[in-house]
């Protein structure tokens, strides 16, 4: 192959490499040649190949597993904390399809932490639903909601497995949402749930709480697991004062 002098051989291979993963010619998981065959496929030496596939995974683009060898990396969704969002509306403005499983419902006695969360007394009845949400099928977020049923009467799981929550808020009791609270925590889950996310033992996520809010009443509260090799959140700062 001819080689571009103005660039270091290393930065040419990358944007080669680089440009294979995002155009997709090489998928999610899809095994790289090794070393040996980049040497001879791009003509270049073994240090640079090696310096190369360094920066990729330093860079999140590739996997390198243990005697295995080297794997384009799953990709990773970035939210935005600068606006309110729903896992559905997210997963669609990706071009993914967003689903879920309720894997439970039932009514419960709140506890003092879910009574303090929802601003409710201590034995009060709430919802309990457990979903597994989904993108394409995959798993990536494992929650369980907490809901007052004084405000949320009839709500059914039936219901819920045909529209999205925060539809049926809209929907069928007139709430709107004006806001919620997040709080974001890198965790090592147990294995009941790293089994249902798929997730390899070795793999932290996220565990979030959200707080929703109907003006000053809290509507719903949430604790999710989010796979920390699918999501990364970012939120953009502005400066109060030019000094």
């Amino acid at each position: 192959m001819t080689h571009d002098v103005r660039l270091p051989l290393y930065y040419q291979l990358l944007e080669m490499l680089v440009k294979k993963i995002e155009d997709n010619s090489w998928p999610e998981h899809h095994q790289l040649p090794s070393e040996r065959e980049l040497c001879d496929h791009y003509q270049m030496s073994r240090t640079t190949v090696r310096k190369t596939m360094q920066l990729l995974e330093q860079n999140g683009y590739i996997v390198t597993k243990h005697g295995k060898g080297s794997f384009v990396a799953p990709k990773v969704y970035d939210q935005s904390l600068v606006n309110f969002y729903s896992f559905t509306n997210e997963m669609k403005n990706l071009g993914k399809t967003p689903s879920s499983q309720v894997l439970g419902f039932e009514k419960v006695a709140c506890n003092t932490e879910i009574a303090s969360k929802l601003h409710l007394e201590k034995g009060e009845e709430v919802y309990m639903i457990t979903r597994l949400r989904l993108a394409d099928l995959e798993p990536m977020m494992y929650e369980t909601s907490y809901l007052p049923t004084k405000r949320f009467p009839n709500f059914t799981k039936e219901r819920l497995e045909d529209l999205p929550m925060y539809e049926i808020f809209s929907k069928d009791y007139r709430v709107q949402i004006t806001k919620a609270h997040e709080r974001f925590h890198a965790v090592l889950i147990e294995k009941e749930v790293m089994d249902i996310l798929h997730v390899p033992e070795s793999i932290p996520s996220l565990r979030i709480e959200r707080s929703t809010y109907e003006n000053h009443t809290v509507v719903e509260y949430t604790v999710s697991y989010a796979r920390g090799d699918k999501f990364s959140y970012s939120i953009e700062l502005n400066p109060t004062n030019k000094s």
